[in-house]
């Protein structure tokens, strides 16, 4: 994912990211004035500079891609990670060495795999150092 926000990104698409964490996660450092307000009791903290912006936010349920692309107003393209069970078009790293079969073997949504092992799918496959390729996949595939 970082080396195709790299290569999207350095022919100048403007990519936003979400990863999905199943296990909840912290995003600031114990002690900073941020996590701070947040332990204190803030229902969201956001913190703000010349060249960044970051917000925690609490929420009641593990929200679908779709209700955080309102955070997104200003890129061409949104990543993301996790989401293995959801309804969009899905790409698919899979290594030998780690799992039997990918994961998204049966997944209607599948669109690629990008693997180290030739495996038929019926879908196009990437080499897992044919970032360029993949890119120009997604371009073509999303009228980019």
């Amino acid at each position: 994912m970082e080396k195709l926000i790299h290569v999207l990104s350095g022919r100048g698409y403007r990519v936003g990211s979400i990863k999905h964490d199943v296990h909840g996660f912290e995003l600031d450092k114990p002690g900073k004035d941020s996590w701070r307000h947040k332990h204190a009791g803030a229902a969201t903290t956001l913190i703000s500079s010349h060249s960044q912006i970051g917000m925690v936010m609490d929420v009641d349920h593990d929200h679908h891609p779709d209700e955080l692309k309102g955070f997104f107003t200003n890129v061409d393209i949104i990543l993301t990670e996790g989401y293995k069970q959801g309804n969009k078009p899905k790409l698919e790293i899979f290594r030998n060495n780690v799992h039997e079969e990918p994961l998204c073997k049966n997944d209607e949504h599948l669109i690629a795999l990008i693997s180290d092992t030739r495996i038929d799918l019926g879908v196009p496959q990437f080499l897992l150092d044919d970032t360029d390729g993949l890119a120009d996949f997604l371009i073509s595939s999303f009228d980019l």
